[in-house]
């Protein structure tokens, strides 16, 4: 069942958030800035945070990308979280992809952008998710990156958007009226239990968190966190496409059942199954489900 929302950045000025949640919204996405420098911080990001929590909403937040290559996603997402240290989010925390200078770079640069910038925040204990409007991602946004990121998709004044992927929050518009908001501000839906997820799993400030286990070492049987939960995901697509036989329950533990299906897939491309979901496990698993989407 879908929750509402708001995103909110300086251009809503002071917002009342105990109307917001008087008026049958659940949560707000704050803008905490933009760019590669810590100047470039919303200017109302800390007041719009201490006021959204005070009224029990629950709080995600996003950063505006400017970057047109790896090292400058890199750095915005250092500056990002720089920004928000210290605070604890129910929400995503989301790279939001859509600038202008942006559309003439290659699928491959964008996806590595995406994957720098959503690594660096999962690295770290977060939830990272990607935002952008619907076009931009179906046309611009590599495939992989649309299955191994959560995805929150803009697309106005429609029944639903004209996005063929999964998302788990959607900007239905950019004209909402909602008590204590000054003028029009962004509405969502999110279909995912956020809280829960953050809850369970010790993200975006909520506890310990296990050390993933990155790339070259691989995941493991035992390994658990956000990152196992990207790689799942995609083994579940393989699933649905007859690539391995069990369907892995939803969450971000890497099990028996895991550990079966990476060996079962390690041993159809002749490799030795021998339990690791490394970098090229995931390069190679990703080749394999592009021949049959």
């Amino acid at each position: 069942m879908a929750v509402k929302g708001i995103d909110v950045s300086k251009w809503q000025g002071e917002v009342d958030f105990r109307k917001v949640k008087a008026d049958g919204y659940d949560f707000v996405i704050i803008s905490a800035g933009y760019g590669m420098y810590s100047w470039q911080k919303d200017s109302y990001f800390e007041t719009n945070y201490k006021n959204a929590k005070a009224a029990g909403l629950g709080v995600g937040a996003y950063w505006y990308s400017y970057a047109v290559n790896r090292q400058q996603a890199r750095e915005e997402a250092r500056v990002f979280l720089e920004a928000v240290e210290g605070k604890v989010f129910d929400y995503p925390l989301c790279f939001d992809i859509e600038d202008s200078s942006q559309a003439g770079l290659s699928r491959e640069v964008i996806g590595e952008m995406i994957e720098e910038f959503c690594t660096y925040l999962e690295d770290r204990g977060y939830y990272a998710a990607l935002y952008s409007y619907a076009y931009f991602l179906q046309n611009r946004v590599p495939e992989w990156c649309r299955q191994r990121y959560d995805v929150w998709v803009a697309a106005f004044d429609v029944d639903k958007p004209p996005y063929s992927g999964n998302y788990g929050m959607w900007q239905y518009t950019s004209s909402g009226r909602v008590y204590g908001v000054n003028g029009r501000c962004d509405c969502d839906y999110a279909y995912n239990d956020y809280p829960a997820i953050m809850a369970e799993y010790g993200l975006n400030g909520y506890g310990e968190v296990s050390k993933p286990v990155l790339d070259s070492e691989g995941y493991r049987i035992g390994d658990e966190g956000i990152g196992v939960y990207g790689m799942k995901r995609l083994i579940m697509l393989g699933y649905r496409l007859g690539m391995v036989s069990a369907e892995l329950g939803d969450h971000g533990y890497f099990g028996e059942g895991t550990d079966t299906d990476v060996n079962e897939l390690l041993e159809s491309w002749g490799y030795r199954p021998d339990g690791t979901a490394g970098e090229n496990f995931m390069r190679r698993l990703w080749q394999e489900l592009e021949k049959k989407i």
